[in-house]
């Protein structure tokens, strides 16, 4: 019997649906409260917190459930957990992504990627190597193997877990999840490239706070000039069918963001579930 899909991000992509998420510091408590919420996954944020490879070993523990998994019969965690690395794009530092994975993390989000290059390093670095001759060569892998943790935390054979811990879509069996985050006007400009030379995006996350810096307009999310840029992100991946996400969806713009076509949305963290639950329906999930 063929393994169920493990992430729930995916999960919900491939459907036709569209996906939540939600940042959250990387701490145990954090984990705790989001893993009984309606999230499709949670990125731990490791950009702008302290990279600790121990505590978020300590998350992917507390997003388990041992009642939901039973209920579920599934293996798969509720909330499928991602990591947000500290690197930018162009910094290349792989091993970031090599340490997350091998802990059992279902995603990267790699922030400030703006060329092809760091583009492809980024999908690269979440890929095992093969041989030229093999389908799906490139990206070509550059992933250490060491997958011991991920295999348990996965809840499958070691040889299950190859199987899987590829990229998707590239691979429809896929369940990593890669995220490029456009967060400047050059990364505007060099996307329509990446989409078009990179196979193996996930999707791509806006970085609308430090585009909206080099703009002149800091955090005005709203400013015609930050919308402009954004709309050219959206229209570029809609053009190579490649998921689009926001990062600020609140219960003012959740309605417009829908409509423009993002998919990927990621919504307050929880201290209250009112702005997941309205976008949930909004966009027609219960």
């Amino acid at each position: 019997m063929p393994l169920p899909r493990l992430n729930g991000i995916i999960r919900a992509l491939e459907s036709g649906q569209h996906a939540f998420t939600t940042f959250l510091p990387p701490d145990a408590e954090a984990a705790v409260a989001v893993q009984a919420s309606k999230y499709d996954g949670v990125v731990f944020e490791g950009e702008h917190n302290g990279w600790d490879i121990r505590v978020l070993r300590d998350c992917l523990q507390y997003l388990l459930n041992r009642a939901q998994i039973v209920k579920a019969g599934s293996v798969a965690p509720a909330v499928t957990p991602t990591v947000r690395i500290p690197p930018n794009g162009n910094e290349m530092n792989q091993f970031f992504a090599k340490q997350a994975l091998d802990l059992g993390y279902y995603g990267i989000i790699w922030p400030h990627v703006s060329t092809v290059e760091e583009a492809y390093n980024a999908v690269a670095a979440c890929r095992y190597p093969r041989l030229k001759n093999k389908p799906l060569y490139e990206p070509a892998g550059i992933r250490g193997d060491g997958p011991a943790q991920a295999a348990r935390y996965w809840g499958v054979t070691q040889q299950e877990y190859y199987e899987r811990a590829d990229v998707w879509p590239l691979n429809p069996k896929g369940e990593i999840f890669v995220i490029l985050m456009i967060e400047d006007t050059t990364g505007i400009a060099n996307l329509d490239a990446m989409l078009k030379n990179v196979p193996g995006i996930g999707a791509v996350l806006i970085g609308e706070g430090d585009l909206s810096q080099e703009l002149g307009v800091p955090r005005q999310y709203e400013h015609k000039a930050v919308l402009d840029a954004m709309a050219q992100v959206v229209a570029t991946c809609k053009k190579h069918d490649v998921v689009v996400g926001h990062p600020h969806v609140g219960a003012a713009n959740a309605e417009r963001i829908i409509k423009e076509g993002y998919r990927y949305l990621m919504c307050a963290a929880p201290r209250s579930f009112a702005t997941l639950e309205k976008a949930r329906g909004l966009a027609g999930r219960q």
